[in-house]
């Protein structure tokens, strides 16, 4: 570009901005309530449309991205406006624009171009609806088209304002013609943008900030200020907000006043250079800079600070964010006391936050192995360099809890993709269904909440499908026809519970039963609830009358329990006749590190996670009742539980084979508890989790891998494989 500001460097801030405010988008529109829409919520969706455009019309080579925000806009405009009436076929309309704004900022995130087949269509029912709320022809002609032969401009090389300015001025006044609909104004005059403080680059990129925004009539320049004339239908706020991009809040004046006498005519028709004033007109009808935002003002920052063009255009949520408050965060530190323009959160990849999780990790390792060392010493002669020791430890685990920290993040995150899938999936089922979500702000770890999505989802759409009855049924029970779905999340000990919990009808054990003998499972009138209900998770096991797009094929419950219990976690479910179904997530807050027991069999340590352990004993010979040659149990308060040699499971030598002098470890896995022999426990503390499988290769019994303080390597079993195996032997 001929500006020298290389604006690529920026593209990735304003897809991740964008991408953040669709988001936004999404979770306004569906809670909008269509008979009675709340004016900040339509106003902070409109901002959000308008702040993508901005961006895009900026960098001027998403052309796609920008029209189709522009046609959105002007719709939203119109209904803001009261011009014309929210129905639900807009709101449908507006979330399938959504998802193709979506999918344009994903194409040119890839250097791709957008499919133009896909903006034809969303383009022409935009323009439609556009078309309806124009009330005929007089207004048709004010609803724009694709302009992607008149892109929008680029900044140019910085100059005193010669004819090339000017050209870039004409053009940009062309494609604001050709892409904005002006319909009536709020007062007879045009408004005056005036921005002070402004450095020579920026000057030419608030001037095509302002071609956007309308039609300039004047436009005035000196060495640190621009002034511009401009018959828009755009509020001051809008004009105060698309000004943002590029400089501070409190460098922006606009008010409405008469263009100089000379001066009336479009800059456009102007072939030469626009001359400087000699002094500043006066602002007839002044309006402050505020007037009809509904964000904070911005916090002191230096007067006399220059932001990028390029950079500001691309935090696109900086003007304004889509719930209506400033997401600038410098605007947050500065509010708490900060220095001035300092920002308070910062993007990094997450590829960089591993790598630092990785040197704790082995920072933690090469403590250990010191504290192992130093155990040896004479704690009188080595006193200070064991007090060294001693902080080193302390301080190595908060860094390692402040890194991981790092790594988490809410679990409004996967929430709030749920009320569109329970408005879509409930319309196809013609069931009316509310959804609740608790717990928003509890955190867990990236890793594992991209993981969780998909389960969560299949669990939704079987509570939408299976779950919750038809009104008409719920009626007939004397239930309210609406049902209620509830998503939920807390802490619970170091560990995280996510439950799907809906009102529906309930499991019916009768159907299950039935289900279950015809297959062959080993049930009978006898088992019990929580025993039957486990056989959902069997592959190929459904109850479904009939096979819907949305579940009941019986593929999917199976790999929710695979896919949760790779991730350290299990799942339980429970249910009430008539009153509804619950199934609850447990799992770990992180995969990278582990409370775990070390206990040693023969020569070999292994790790057993803590959170499945439940406690440890010596087995008495009255305790234990052999029921075949090979297998035993352990009577432990009136429980029968089932005996693991883990010397047997991973045949390790020189064990102890004699089960009352070995230690049985008490564990429990989903609701199955067993006792697992080993020959001695070493103690409980916290160890950083290896992948082996990625390092090695998958191992039976194996979940991981982690360094001990001497340099050798112990495996972390596996709980839930060993589970498995005892419930293979009961069955047998």
């Amino acid at each position: 570009m001929s500006s020298g500001v290389d604006l690529s460097q920026f593209f990735e801030t304003f897809f991740d901005e964008a991408d953040e405010l669709l988001n936004d988008m999404e979770r306004l529109l569906l809670g909008l309530d269509i008979d009675n829409p709340d004016t900040d919520d339509l106003n902070a969706i409109f901002r959000a449309a308008h702040s993508i455009k901005g961006g895009a019309g900026t960098f001027g080579c998403f052309g796609h991205l920008a029209d189709t925000t522009h046609l959105l806009e002007n719709i939203l405009d119109f209904i803001r406006k009261g011009e014309m009436v929210l129905r639900k076929d807009m709101i449908d309309l507006f979330l399938e624009t959504k998802d193709v704004l979506t999918d344009q900022v994903a194409a040119y995130r890839n250097s791709e171009e957008p499919d133009a087949g896909v903006y034809e269509r969303i383009c022409a029912q935009l323009r439609e609806l556009a078309l309806e709320a124009s009330g005929g022809a007089r207004k048709a002609a004010a609803v724009p088209a694709p302009v992607a032969a008149a892109p929008a401009p680029a900044p140019v090389a910085p100059t005193p304002v010669p004819a090339e300015q000017t050209a870039v001025a004409a053009q940009s006044v062309a494609a604001a013609q050709a892409t904005n609909t002006p319909h009536e104004v709020s007062a007879d005059l045009p408004l005056r943008v005036q921005v002070t403080r402004v450095s020579v680059k920026d000057i030419d990129a608030l001037a095509a900030e302002m071609a956007l925004m309308g039609d300039i009539l004047h436009q005035e320049k000196t060495a640190d200020s621009l002034t511009v004339w401009l018959k828009t239908t755009a509020s001051a706020t809008d004009l105060v907000a698309v000004c943002c991009f590029i400089v501070n809040e409190n460098q922006v004046q606009v008010g409405h006043a008469a263009v100089p006498s000379a001066q009336a005519e479009p800059a456009a028709a102007s072939p030469g250079p626009v001359p400087e004033p000699a002094a500043p007109e006066p602002v007839a009808q002044a309006l402050p800079v505020h007037a009809e935002s509904a964000e904070p003002p911005e916090t002191a920052e230096d007067p006399g600070s220059d932001a990028s063009p390029a950079s500001s255009a691309g935090a696109s949520a900086r003007a304004s964010g889509a719930g209506g408050k400033s997401s600038d965060p410098s605007k947050a530190a500065g509010a708490s006391g900060g220095g001035g323009g300092s920002s308070g959160t910062i993007r990094v990849g997450v590829e960089k936050v591993d790598q630092i999780i990785n040197l704790v990790g082995e920072l933690v390792i090469t403590q250990a192995m010191l504290v192992q060392t130093a155990s040896t010493l004479d704690p009188v002669i080595h006193d200070r360099l064991l007090n060294g020791i001693e902080q080193l430890e302390r301080n190595a685990r908060d860094l390692q809890e402040a890194v991981m920290s790092i790594r988490m993040m809410p679990m409004d995150y996967v929430f709030s993709r749920f009320p569109r899938v329970v408005r879509e999936s409930a319309a196809k089922m013609g069931k009316n269904i509310k959804l609740v979500t608790k717990g928003q702000a509890t955190e867990l770890d990236k890793s594992l909440i991209e993981r969780i999505i998909d389960p969560l989802t299949h669990l939704v759409r079987n509570s939408i499908d299976h779950g919750i009855e038809a009104p008409e049924k719920r009626a007939a029970a004397g239930k309210n026809p609406e049902g209620v779905l509830t998503l939920s999340a807390q802490h619970h000990g170091g560990q995280i519970v996510i439950e799907v919990a809906d009102d529906g009808g309930g499991l019916s054990r009768e159907r299950i039963l039935k289900k279950a003998i015809q297959q062959g499972f080993p049930v009978s009138e006898s088992t019990p609830d929580e025993e039957l209900w486990q056989l959902i998770f069997a592959p190929g096991f459904s109850t479904a009358e009939k096979v819907t797009d949305i579940s009941g094929r019986g593929v999917g419950m199976d790999v929710v329990r695979r896919n949760i219990q790779a991730m350290g976690g299990h799942i339980q479910l429970s249910s009430r006749s008539g009153q509804g179904t619950s199934t609850r997530i447990v799992l770990p807050l992180t995969l990278a590190i582990l409370d775990g027991m070390s206990v040693r069999v023969g020569n070999e340590t292994f790790i057993l996670p803590l959170s499945h352990v439940t406690e440890s004993m010596q087995p008495t010979n009255e305790q234990i009742n052999k029921i075949s040659e090979t297998e035993s149990v352990m009577h432990v308060r009136g429980e029968y539980l089932p005996m693991v040699a883990l010397h047997d499971v991973f045949d390790v030598h020189d064990a102890v084979t004699d089960p009352t002098k070995a230690i049985a470890v008490i564990l429990q896995a989903e609701d199955v508890r067993f006792a697992l022999l080993v020959d001695h426990l070493i103690g409980q503390h916290q160890v950083v989790v290896k992948n082996l499988e990625s390092n090695y290769r998958k191992i039976p019994g194996v979940s991981a891998a982690t360094i001990l303080g001497d340099g050798s390597v112990a495996l972390i079993v596996d709980v839930f494989a060993l589970m498995r195996v005892t419930r293979d032997k009961t069955t047998i």
